[in-house]
């Protein structure tokens, strides 16, 4: 086991957890949603859909499980869906 991973195999900055969430955001005069899959968690999500439209922030700022930024500008946000938290499926199995 290499020094810069921790007992069950992850580097210890590695963002990936164990649940994810889905969200999807409306964006006024865009023909479609914006659909990400977020390792943030509902609350956080949710407390930074509300400071965006309490005028706490002038962007909406999410993080995909990927790592990679959404911003979209606060004025401009025609609904946002936050989904339910679900396990992340790993490998192939049959149905």
């Amino acid at each position: 086991m290499c020094a810069a991973y921790s007992a069950d195999g992850r580097a210890p900055n590695d963002r990936r957890r164990d649940k994810a969430v889905e969200v999807k955001i409306g964006v006024q005069h865009a023909p479609r949603e914006i659909t990400l899959e977020s390792g943030q968690s509902v609350e956080d999500v949710e407390r930074a859909v509300s400071d965006a439209l309490a005028g706490k922030a002038p962007l909406l700022s999410l993080v995909d499980e990927h790592g990679r930024k959404v911003l979209v500008p606060a004025d401009r946000l025609a609904y946002v869906e936050i989904g339910e938290p679900s396990a992340r499926k790993v490998g192939f199995s049959a149905l």
